[in-house]
């Protein structure tokens, strides 16, 4: 059976006694009222003590017990003896408290303590509403280093996760990050470990682009802020959706593929520009590279350079026609191969190298190691 004997002693109502014709009843009413409030504050003020007379006596022991761990022999017994004291003083606050504890459970209840508001605000979801995508170039590179300035160190820790949990506590959390700039972010650094030749890294890093980009994705089908979509697009991942699990995967294998492909084209590019750079500085006097120069020569005047040999270079000049000689030596001037001397210029250089190259003329000319 239901024991209703609690609800004997419940003061409801003010207005359910009879009065007498001359009493002022609301008045009395009033006054009842007024001193069951005064009574209640007594209470809430004694309660309010006592516990901070329990916690003082808690934080005094724990301090105690502190400086007993290090106290030396003879302070001990002292210390000990101020710990005996808290232990009275404790045996006695817990029995003023089941006292206390007593009196509030026997007080009747009334219309003041009869319910307490389930709701003391009311919340009203609404859909966030997408952040402006930035409308030109140059705003766009402003918005993605401010980005990268202050949330690059949350990104990459981000990216270290490897449990859709962990992932989902952390978004939540910092859900500023599921942005196109997060996504981007991640992107180049996929990009830059396939570089580094740090592929592991690179894959779990994928990942979490993937889940980036799936997060934007559904955003933009619902026309609503990604920071929104955290919670449904994990939500989706533990029901263990096979069809879902398997796109994802086919996302992250093709994104890896094409991280490989920019990855070959940022190297080339880079071989490239240092082959650019190598070569401006080889370049001659006259603006001829010396590699290229000497592929062109014909293959005697090659082993000529090889063996740096001035006497068979002008003698396998002489050889040639007096054109084409003068053109192979000009070029080996413009490219620094071949220096003529102080008191040469080139024209006389390419008349005696085509004229037979005479034992005089061997002074004028020095080679270019």
């Amino acid at each position: 059976m239901v024991d209703y004997s609690k609800w004997n002693h419940i003061e409801v109502s003010d207005d359910e006694d009879d009065t007498h014709p001359n009493i002022d009843t609301p008045s009395l009413f009033r006054w009842r009222h007024q001193a069951r409030v005064d009574k209640m504050d007594k209470m809430e003020s004694e309660r309010a003590t006592m516990d901070a007379k329990l916690n003082a006596n808690r934080e005094a022991m724990k301090d105690l017990d502190k400086k007993m761990a290090g106290a030396e022999d003879t302070k001990k017994k002292e210390l000990k003896s101020k710990k005996t004291e808290l232990k009275k003083q404790k045996e006695k606050l817990e029995k003023e408290d089941a006292t206390l504890k007593k009196e509030e459970r026997l007080t009747p209840w009334n219309v003041d303590t009869l319910s307490q508001p389930g709701f003391e605000k009311s919340v009203i979801n609404k859909t966030a509403e997408p952040e402006p995508e930035p409308d030109t170039e140059d705003k766009w590179v402003n918005s993605y280093s401010d980005f990268v300035k202050k949330h690059s160190k949350e990104m990459q820790q981000f990216a270290m996760f490897s449990r859709h949990d962990d992932s989902e506590r952390f978004l939540k959390d910092h859900n500023y990050l599921v942005c196109d700039n997060g996504a981007n972010y991640l992107s180049i650094w996929c990009v830059d470990l396939c570089v580094e030749e740090k592929r592991s890294l690179m894959e779990r890093v994928s990942r979490q682009v993937i889940v980036l980009q799936y997060m934007l994705q559904l955003a933009k089908s619902l026309n609503t802020d990604p920071r929104g979509t955290i919670g449904p697009f994990y939500a989706k991942f533990k029901v263990a959706d096979k069809e879902y699990a398997a796109a994802y995967e086919d996302e992250v294998k093709s994104f890896i593929e094409r991280v490989e492909g920019r990855a070959q084209a940022r190297l080339e590019a880079a071989m490239e520009e240092h082959e650019r750079e190598e070569r401006q500085k080889r370049l001659g006097p006259g603006g001829l590279d010396p590699v290229e120069v000497f592929e062109s020569l014909p293959k005697v005047l090659q082993e000529c350079f090889e063996s740096k040999d001035i006497g068979a270079l002008q003698g396998a000049m002489s050889a040639l026609p007096k054109e084409e000689a003068a053109y192979h030596l000009k070029r080996c001037i413009d490219s620094g191969m071949w220096v003529p001397g102080p008191s040469t210029g080139e024209g006389e250089a390419a008349e005696a190298a085509a004229a037979g190259g005479e034992e005089e003329e061997e002074e004028k000319y020095e080679e270019l190691d």
